[in-house]
């Protein structure tokens, strides 16, 4: 069943609706949340708005990638719960616009009354600003200001105000998701908290004298052809921080607002001689209260930053702010009031110091003995015939990170996935449906956590039986794009997108690819996903930066597989110079062996060959020390490594034999 679109519309996929599904060889029943009656609550707002479409982001009002429970407006409106996609109502349809993380998911969870747009595959947009441009005339297009980036707005505005278009933003005064979601949650009133300069490395002081530097450097706003003193109120005297991440860096403080995310609601106003904390105060013990006046922060509450910015309180003078600062806030200021320019706190965090990445490696190594526990104790019991559900194993990896010290919980929710359902790269398992993890095909656990003293994340993909000549090579591609990054040699001013092409030029080889990226930057203590360099990125690597290694494939409804690790960019010696070019590198921080099970020996080269080894060997000469009381685990761990020194070609790809 499905429903017909207007024929400018036939590049969407329709969304069925049928309930049911087979878990476990036994009927089981999921149900659809119906969203007619929303939709139809929404249209009606609409119409009081005279709105031809309605836009319903991911985002909050920072522009956060991980939201709170009382901002997941687009997945109240739609019944998605994925972390990325963007929802547009219109009089007549609905749809949702994702990258392929969620194309199947989406369409999993999604009723009736909603289609799907595959942003990014052939012939589709590749943002949904871009799919909207090609539908909107004499339109008028609702969104709340909030939980739109300034970046963003300029771009639809620059697009939609000519002859051609004639349409407009149009931002009421009240966001319509939230005037239909009577039960929608209340705001988070969990306590902040101190992180210590033991695990940050650098205190809260130093980071404020660098965003006043960085302030102060900023050029007034004047035209170049004038040859007076710029006015005060043409030069820069604060700064608006508006990303969660950033100010819990700036502050050393750390919160529990958003699940998986140690980050607090706040905003933070540093001017050249004093800073303001808007943070509701019933979050803030006095111990927090009295650092903040140590560090000559003065809190406010969060909505009191309205009133600051409309009546400008700072006094004269200009307040920069990033792209991603919500519309409204620029609204709020007008543009006599702002610059725009890119954060230097997002390029200061992204820069580890030598204790965060110290921290960092002691996180890996501790999150790695778990990890071993776990492969350990799966392989164990699935060996002696039980059947393990995929939300069993992520639940039994969780509790042996627990164990471990500096433990603050998930990084993100685990993704243990088995056959088909590891074809889906951001696939978590729920317990009332998870499939059982199968012998026969691949099983994939992508899962991290967070420690005082960093935020990890780890992927490993292993099989429990005979994988098949097909599971081999593509595994073995996979591999093969992973050693390619992590033994790459490249000079000062390199990017990751540059790099990026080492990772897939394996699996090109076999027209073979993956459609998400190929790495990101991570927090030390933060979120999973840092900016602004990754694999997709043009900003040039340094030292310092960390980023994760994660090449996959996946054949959609079999099986899929990603091997991920951390690394942390270093220089590097070369043979010669060149002009006394720096020469750049990657350190491993992740700790876990990688099976070779469904590795093909004759397809490796004899460097790949000796670099899985040698990985697989320091493996077991970190972890083993920790694993004197577990004999399985030590066990297993020893075979791993025995098995990453002697491979050798067996049926249908199999390295050795495993007994």
């Amino acid at each position: 069943m499905g429903h017909e679109l207007y024929p400018q519309d036939s590049t969407a996929t329709l969304v069925g609706s049928a309930f049911e599904r087979k878990i476990n060889d036994n009927e089981s029943i999921r149900i659809k949340p119906d969203t007619t009656d929303r939709l139809d609550e929404m249209r009606r707002l609409m119409g009081k708005d005279n709105l031809d479409f309605y836009i319903v982001p991911s985002e909050d009002a920072h522009g956060s990638e991980y939201v709170a429970a009382s901002d997941k407006r687009r997945e109240f409106i739609s019944g998605f719960t994925g972390s990325a996609g963007t929802a547009i109502i219109t009089r007549n349809n609905a749809y949702m616009l994702t990258d392929s993380r969620y194309w199947i998911q989406a369409l999993d969870e999604m009723d009736h009354n909603w289609s799907l747009i595959k942003v990014g595959s052939q012939g589709q947009p590749q943002d949904w600003i871009e799919w909207l441009m090609s539908r909107v005339k004499d339109s008028r297009i609702g969104i709340d200001a909030r939980m739109l980036a300034h970046e963003k707005a300029t771009l639809i505005n620059s697009k939609i105000n000519s002859a051609s278009v004639n349409s407009k933003l149009v931002y009421p005064p009240q966001n319509l998701v939230d005037l239909i979601w009577a039960e929608k949650p209340t705001k988070s009133l969990e306590m902040v908290y101190i992180q210590s300069t033991e695990f940050a490395g650098r205190d809260a002081k130093y980071k404020l004298a660098k965003v006043r530097e960085w302030i102060r450097e900023q050029p007034p706003t004047m035209s170049s052809y004038s040859k007076a003193e710029p006015t005060l109120a043409q030069t820069h005297v604060a700064t608006l921080v508006t990303s969660l991440s950033c100010i819990a860096y700036t502050l050393n403080l750390r919160g529990s607002d958003i699940p998986y995310n140690p980050l607090f609601h706040s905003y933070l106003f540093i001017s050249l001689d004093k800073s303001y904390l808007f943070v509701e105060s019933a979050k803030l013990h006095p111990d927090v209260i009295a650092y903040l006046n140590a560090i000559d922060v003065e809190q406010r509450n969060y909505t009191d930053l309205w009133p600051f910015l409309r009546r400008r309180l700072w006094g004269e003078g200009k307040v920069l702010i990033a792209p991603q600062t919500s519309y409204a806030i620029s609204l709020m200021l007008t543009h006599v009031r702002y610059t725009v320019a890119p954060s230097c706190i997002e390029m200061m965090m992204s820069v580890k110091n030598e204790t965060e990445i110290e921290g960092m490696k002691r996180a890996y190594l501790r999150d790695g003995v778990s990890y071993v526990r776990f492969l350990a104790w799966l392989d164990a019991k699935l060996a002696d015939g039980y059947d393990i559900t995929e939300y069993e194993a992520g639940f039994r990896l969780t509790e042996f990170r627990r164990k471990n010290k500096h433990f603050m919980g998930l990084a993100y929710e685990n993704i243990s996935a088995s056959g088909p359902n590891a074809a889906l790269p951001h696939y978590s398992p729920k317990k009332s449906t998870a499939a059982m993890i199968s012998r026969e095909l691949p099983y994939l656990n992508d899962s991290g956590a967070q420690y005082y003293d960093g935020t990890c994340d780890t992927t490993r993909t292993v099989h429990f039986g005979r994988p098949t000549n097909e599971m081999c090579e593509a595994y073995t591609r996979v591999l093969q794009g992973h050693i390619a990054i992590d033994t790459a040699i490249f000079p000062e001013g390199t990017s990751g997108r540059q790099l990026d092409v080492l990772a897939r030029k394996a699996l090109w080889k076999d027209g073979l690819n993956y459609m998400h990226g190929t790495g990101h930057g991570f927090g030390a203590f933060l979120s999973v996903h840092e900016g602004p360099h990754s694999f997709a990125s043009n900003v040039p690597l340094v030292p310092g930066h960390v980023i994760t290694n994660e090449p996959g494939f996946y054949l959609e409804g079999k099986w899929g597989m990603r091997i991920e690790s951390a690394l942390v960019v270093k220089k590097v010696k070369t043979r010669g110079e060149f002009n006394g070019n720096v020469w750049l590198g990657f350190d491993r921080f992740t700790c876990v062996p990688i099976q070779t099970r469904m590795v093909k020996e004759s397809m490796l080269t004899k460097e790949e060959k000796q670099w899985l080894k040698d990985h697989n060997q320091r493996c077991y000469d970190k972890i083993s020390p920790f694993l004197k009381e577990d004999k399985r685990a030590l066990k297993w761990l020893k075979r791993e490594a025995d098995r990453g020194i002697g491979l050798a070609p067996a049926a249908g790809g199999i390295a050795i034999d495993w007994d």
